[in-house]
């Protein structure tokens, strides 16, 4: 199998599953995913190009360089298993000063392995992919052209096992997830007058756990009744912030129809958020390290950014006309206020999927990374940006949340309360196959009162995004692809302003002999932003790619 080169780059945030949005939804639709035995299909491939950029604003530059690559893409299907990955390196060689020699690793990973029959999978995944940095923490997957200062690098990866099995009349279901996400620390961000830098994210650890025992409807009892707990741990190397949210619940189906059931659930919940402060000089200012981060004062007493303990409850209705349809939506009480959450999955055959998703939790962008992947379906072909090879915010395929990566929005270093609406769908049909993504995100920060970070609590990021893909197969030797993506991010600190960032491409690809074929590919990618210059370059490349 030949991957195709296309392209996307989205911003966005669309986290994971809000409170009693149970894991056994997201089991019931990973088990349709399973069954397809395609086999393992592996593809490694060598790539050269030349690429010329030129930069429209603020200054006209134009730089040409050389691109060589070596990568891999592989897909493998069982009856239980199933997974794809995408996996690059890249060495980029400069004629003169204007651009420096560099080397890039990239790469998406998703598999489910099973472990002991369909009742208990491994589940995984991965990610390394650069992105690029604004002033006021905004980002996007992938960055813009050519590398430069405020360019960094992104890394993830998760692993757990999932448990669904019979035990008598009782349905049993159980998840854990491990992750780590680091970013490294870009060189310089260009900040506007007078602004303080963002705290850039440095690493962090996750450990997430639910477990529910339950009856069905009609079993036991008319209705349905379950009792279930879950835990979320997450510890941020930034200043040793931590989120610690625990709680328990049980919960009652009421069949309505065949087709409908009221839901809802009542339960205790305690969650606590704290951190350490910087350490301070001789002036009681804060003492940033050579990476450009707060420097954490291990000594510190430990401070409270916010606590709260007590009855939590939701409800909500359920519709499922059909295995390939499915819709809820709830109302209740959570992190001491209101909160809405819900889904609706609708897939009419195989070849196509819509998705929308409502949350509200939690979070740090180490946890967003990590679920993000954790909803990638295990099915799927990455998509590149032809001129750059950097990674987008979506994949190819019609199963789970293909855009789950176009969430980033922030890379700010502090945990927040992440609320928002996000949609995904994706086709094939015949020689065409599309996508088209979008989502809102709004995100507002936690941080105790006496830390350096105090300044940013109560304040929200705001982002919007959209994006969209599409490819056709012209014959059997040529294909045409195009990709566009747009987000708009507004930081409600002062001096932050607006930062309006889009990317177009287009690429057309031709194989000429067994293995061998040739890209040709354009692109424009920019971002505006209130304060600073404007930046904006158009990018044309040439190349040849032989896949063995």
């Amino acid at each position: 199998m030949r991957m195709t080169l296309a392209t996307i780059l989205a911003l966005a945030a669309m986290p994971a599953t809000a409170f009693a949005q149970q894991s056994g939804e997201v089991e019931e639709a990973r088990s349709s995913e399973r069954g397809s035995d395609r086999g393992v299909e592996v593809a490694p491939y060598i790539e050269a190009a030349q690429v010329v950029t030129a930069e429209l604003s603020p200054g006209d530059d134009v730089v040409t360089y050389s691109r060589v690559a070596v990568g891999v893409d592989t897909r493998f299907g069982g009856r239980y298993s199933q997974g794809s990955a995408s996996l690059r390196y890249e060495r980029r060689i400069g004629y003169d000063d204007t651009v420096a020699d560099t080397d890039t690793i990239s790469g998406i990973a998703r598999a489910s392995v099973a472990l002991a029959g369909p009742s208990v999978t491994l589940e995984a995944g991965g990610l390394a992919s650069r992105t690029r940095v604004e002033g006021n923490g905004a980002t996007s997957l992938g960055g813009f052209g050519a590398d430069d200062d405020s360019t960094t690098q992104i890394y993830s990866v998760y692993a757990g096992p999932t448990v669904q099995t019979q035990v008598g009349l009782a349905e049993v279901t159980g998840a854990y997830r491990f992750g780590y996400t680091r970013v490294e620390s870009p060189d310089a961000v260009f900040l506007t007058p007078g602004a303080e830098p963002a705290d850039i994210f440095d690493d962090a650890t996750t450990h997430n756990a639910t477990v529910r025992a339950g009856f069905a409807p009609d079993t036991v009892l008319p209705v349905g009744v379950g009792v279930g707990a879950s835990w979320n741990r997450q510890d941020v190397s930034n200043l040793d912030q931590r989120i610690d949210d625990r709680n328990v619940r049980a919960d009652v189906t009421v069949p309505v129809s065949p087709n409908v059931a009221l839901i809802g659930g009542v339960g205790y919940e305690d969650v606590e958020i704290s951190s350490r402060d910087a350490l301070r000089d001789v002036n009681g200012d804060p003492v940033i390290g050579n990476d450009g981060r707060f420097v954490t004062d291990e000594g510190s007493p430990r401070q409270i950014a916010y606590e709260t303990d007590g009855i939590i409850w939701d409800v909500g209705v359920m519709w499922r006309p059909s295995t390939r349809t499915s819709l809820t939506a709830s109302v209740g009480r959570r992190y001491g206020s209101t909160t809405y959450y819900g889904s609706l999955s609708y897939a009419p055959n195989a070849r196509s999927s819509l998705g929308v998703s409502v949350y509200d939790n939690i979070n740090s962008f180490g946890g967003q990374v990590v679920g993000a992947l954790d909803e990638l379906g295990t099915d799927f072909e990455a998509f590149r940006n032809p001129v750059t090879g950097d990674l987008g915010g979506c994949v190819l395929g019609t199963e789970a949340n293909n855009c789950a990566l176009a969430r980033l929005g922030s890379i700010r270093s502090g945990v927040f309360r992440s609320r928002g609406v996000s949609a995904s769908y994706g086709a094939t049909a015949g020689r065409n196959s599309f996508g088209l993504g979008a989502g809102y995100d709004r995100r507002t920060f936690i941080a105790g009162e006496n830390t350096i970070l105090a300044g940013i609590d109560g304040i929200a990021d705001e982002n919007y995004w959209l994006a969209a893909y599409g490819a056709r197969q012209l014959d059997q030797s040529s294909q045409l692809s195009v990709g566009a993506s747009a987000s708009l991010f507004e930081s409600g600190l002062d001096n932050s302003g607006q930062a309006f960032g889009y990317s177009l491409n287009a690429a057309y690809n031709r194989t000429f002999l067994e293995g061998l074929s040739g890209t040709a590919a354009v692109g424009l990618d920019g971002v505006t932003r209130e304060d600073l210059a404007d930046y904006k370059a158009a990018s044309a490349l040439v190349g040849l790619r032989y896949t063995f």
